[in-house]
């Protein structure tokens, strides 16, 4: 598909310089394609990624799949009424994280070092300081994409306004390898009627309060004192408010922030009631929120242990005598829940989250909780495991944990406490 929005620059060699110019990449159904590019066979074909071969819910499509009327969140045994010749293929998370890696790098180097890497299929690139010397945000925002393809042999779309909602929003309308251009000056008419729903952050809940005051499209906003959406939301109510009218104040991120919390979780077979297995998740999470504290030199005390049912979630949050990063001295805690909280209800996932990662250098303490024996074996396995692949070296009830493999965060970054998924 061709691109869209003409090069400004093309015409007119000479331009004025726009006073913000942000642009956001984001690929385009990034695990199918990346599947289709590995795959030959399997391009122009309809594909659906799931977890596993095991997994029954699609996590993401291949545009020939969407044209059937596929899409994220589906249930195969749905997909394949509607699209017969649905391929299901397992996701591989650690090709899909190396695959981001190179890409983000790329870009980094050849268009801006202000990149916000908002997933990882999307970043953000703050391009206003290269105008002088790449040109035309229009002409960065192609280059962009040439970038990409470059690097990947992937295609893009890209999105390119004054601020970061706006930029979002215009990547989403020309897909598959689109740009979409939406000058500063033209941003707040060209939202005026675009719900507000539509835009990234605004969920059903604050849509709804924001109808309740009648706004149910950006222009409407204007009409709302600013005030009503600080009172209600604080900082980010004022934010929502620049966001409609297209000058969102948000900066392109480029440090990833310390982690406010570290967790792991795991959807299990529905309803789940052996207390066996239940232990083995936990023990599964415990290990995993061990392994990536210790990675990052972070420690914890307080820690969410919770068990999810039809009712909600069971649960507690639970703390060790000392912070510590040691998997085994977790699952304790995940045992103690397990006995005081579970009464035999049917669970169908498991979640362990340290709720206050801090940096783990501390000073020896008398009677300390954890032996330095256990810390010295955990450098051994972590080491194994590092080398060999996740869990080569494990608790032997780990034996019978789920092989349904990890899932990339929605946070995922290639760097850092948020590399979920090593890309090796």
């Amino acid at each position: 598909m061709p691109d869209r929005s003409p090069s400004p620059s093309a015409a007119t060699p000479a331009f004025k310089a726009w006073p913000r110019a942000i642009l956001l990449v984001d690929m385009n159904a990034f695990f199918a394609s990346v599947e289709q590019l590995d795959r030959p066979e399997l391009r122009d074909r309809p594909v659906a990624i799931t977890n596993g071969q095991q997994g029954t819910c699609i996590i993401t499509c291949s545009y020939e799949a969407r044209g059937q009327g596929v899409h994220t969140g589906m249930r195969l045994k749905e997909a394949w009424q509607l699209c017969p010749a649905l391929i299901q293929i397992p996701a591989r998370p650690q090709r899909y994280a190396a695959v981001s890696t190179t890409i983000m790098a790329a870009l980094q180097a050849a268009i801006s070092p202000d990149m916000e890497i908002f997933s990882v299929d999307e970043a953000f690139l703050d391009i206003t300081r290269c105008q002088n010397l790449l040109g035309h945000p229009a002409d960065i925002a192609q280059r962009a994409k040439q970038v990409v393809f470059e690097a990947s042999n992937l295609r893009c779309s890209v999105g390119l306004s004054g601020d970061k909602t706006t930029a979002k929003y215009a990547a989403k309308l020309n897909k598959p390898d689109g740009l979409t251009v939406i000058p500063p000056d033209e941003a707040k008419q060209r939202l005026a009627n675009v719900p507000v729903t539509e835009l990234c952050g605004i969920n059903r809940g604050i849509g709804e309060f924001l109808a309740a005051r009648g706004v149910h499209v950006c222009g409407d906003m204007a009409k709302l004192p600013i005030g009503v959406l600080a009172q209600r939301f604080g900082n980010p109510g004022r934010r929502i408010w620049y966001m409609a009218q297209g000058t969102d104040p948000d900066p392109v991120h480029v440090n990833v922030a310390p982690p406010k919390t570290i967790g792991h979780g795991k959807v299990i077979p529905p309803d789940t009631r052996n207390r066996e297995v239940l232990l083995t998740f936990l023990l599964h999470m415990s290990e995993k929120v061990g392994e990536r504290l210790r990675r990052h030199n972070l420690q914890a005390q307080h820690f969410f242990i919770g068990l999810r049912c039809a009712q909600g979630w069971l649960g507690a949050k639970s703390s060790t005598r000392l912070p510590t990063d040691d998997g085994g001295a977790i699952y304790q805690l995940g045992r103690q829940v397990l006995r005081s909280h579970w009464q035999g209800e049917g669970i169908h996932q498991v979640q362990i989250t340290a709720l206050d990662p801090r940096n783990g250098e501390r000073q020896l303490q008398l009677f300390e909780a954890e032996p330095v024996q256990q810390r010295a074996s955990n450098e051994v396995m972590d080491a194994i495991n590092q080398r060999y692949g996740e869990f080569t070296l494990a608790p032997a009830r780990l034996l019978g944990r789920s092989e349904m493999p990890n899932v990339i965060s929605p946070a995922w970054k290639p760097f850092g406490h948020r590399q979920t998924i090593p890309d090796n």
